[in-house]
């Protein structure tokens, strides 16, 4: 029975603190990266250096200086991702005839916002709202890798306001705290010996309030060439939760668990150049270190004791793209990308929970201006995943009572976002000469 317990808690709590998957986080691992529908339609290139407006202080606090006056940007994104994990030659005989998983995407709207305020000729301030890490992914109940995960759940909601400061008219640098709240709730397969068709399901649910910090630089080193620099630190979670089981004899096994989960840091390079009075080209660079996850323990509250380890071992991301914009006429631009994202998961560290695999990720987007105060924009992208093998069971990572599933894991995602930017008030007055002369 001890092992039992052991195997429920292994898989649970590692389930819940990590749900996400290829089906529905955009960026690498369990990361979010739709924040601006501008940046979208570049497949995010350069959107450290601006190509994202005013919510491209996700990426670089520093553009908050971009702008002058009052501006806001709001943005609504509708992600549709199809995934599906096919079971393979290797799982248990017991489990190989309850199928493949169905289609475990699930269609979800992320809200995300950001404005900026221009307090005097050379300080400005700002703040953005999205959710950086999540969404839901969700197998059909009965199905051969049940107990390694029957629906994932993770909602984050992250705050940012930053102060930026135009040290001169080609440098411009900015810093704030990144609160963060993050809360997760799963179910997954008992382990009991019953047909496996009729296992009950076991929960767990958490959450964590977590403060961190962002910051950045932006240098224009010559009229028409923008590069920016950002950086996300990593945020620390005490997650506090709870594990319930459905059988009476082992409800007291359950209970109040905790565990400490940090986030991976972020920086994000991006260089903007026009190239003609109408068209601009950018390039984007992210380094995400989900290194920084490594092992989690998992401890309970009431006995004091480790419950499980969860072995991540995840690997850096990286994600490289290029992307362009060209204004068609005064009112209208039109916006194209292109990216390609090396996944922290591969088939080393796969697992049902999160079966994400490299990307590539292709983008079109309009912004048309409506007024001197108002410009709407849209955006689409498709990204086709690379195909991914799992493996659980003895001798692997992620294993529950030695009960091996062996899965391929296929997806793809389409993502269509809206958006707008208003400009409250008349624009302020431009910036004085620069304090520093560059030579």
């Amino acid at each position: 029975m001890s092992g039992t317990i052991r195997g429920i808690a292994r898989a649970g709590i590692g389930l819940a603190l990590l749900a996400g998957s290829a089906g529905t986080a955009q960026a690498g691992a369990f990361g979010l990266r739709e924040q601006s529908t501008e940046a979208q339609g570049q497949a995010f290139a350069g959107a450290a250096s601006g190509t994202g407006g005013v919510s491209s202080m996700f990426w670089n606090p520093a553009t908050v200086t971009m702008r002058p006056g009052w501006v806001t940007e709001q943005n609504l994104t509708y992600l549709n991702p199809q995934g599906r994990i096919r079971t393979q030659p290797g799982t248990n005989p017991a489990f190989a005839g309850l199928g493949d998983s169905g289609d475990i995407g699930q269609g979800a709207v992320l809200p995300a916002g950001a404005t900026s305020y221009q307090l005097t000729d050379r300080v400005w301030i700002g703040i953005t709202s999205g959710a950086p890490f999540g969404l839901t992914t969700k197998p059909r109940d009965t199905w051969a890798g049940e107990l390694y995960g029957r629906s994932n759940r993770i909602f984050t909601l992250a705050f940012n306001p930053v102060i930026g400061f135009k040290v001169n008219d080609w440098l411009s640098v900015a810093a704030g705290p990144n609160i963060e709240y993050f809360r997760l709730t799963l179910r997954q397969a008992v382990p009991l010996p019953i047909n496996p068709a009729g296992l009950p399901s076991s929960f767990l649910k958490g959450e964590s309030w977590g403060v961190g910090f962002t910051a950045g630089a932006l240098i224009t080193p010559a009229a028409g060439t923008t590069i920016g620099v950002g950086y996300r630190s990593s945020v620390h979670h005490d997650l506090d939760g709870s594990i319930g089981l459905p059988i009476p004899a082992l409800a007291a096994l359950g209970g109040q668990v905790r565990a400490n989960l940090n986030t991976p840091e972020k920086v994000s390079v991006g260089l903007t150049q026009a190239i003609s009075p109408v068209a601009r080209v950018s390039f984007g660079f992210e380094w995400d270190n989900w290194t920084r996850l490594g092992t989690i323990g998992i401890v309970s509250k009431t006995r004091g004791v480790p419950v499980s380890v969860l072995p991540l071992n995840y690997k850096d991301g990286f994600t490289y793209s290029i992307g362009g914009e060209y204004d068609w006429s005064p009112a209208l631009t039109l916006r194209a990308g292109l990216a390609y994202e090396e996944s922290p998961i591969d088939n080393t560290n796969r697992s049902v929970r999160l079966p994400d695999s490299d990307r590539v990720n292709l983008s079109i987007g309009a912004g048309y201006r409506w007024s001197e105060k108002l410009t709407l924009n849209v955006a689409y992208s498709h990204l086709f995943l690379d195909k991914g093998r799992i493996r659980a069971g003895a001798g692997q990572d992620y294993n529950v009572q030695n009960i091996a599933f062996a899965g391929l894991a296929d997806g793809s995602v389409d993502i269509v976002s809206v958006g707008f930017r208003y400009v409250f008030g008349e624009p302020a007055v431009a910036a004085p000469a620069p304090l520093v002369r560059k030579y």
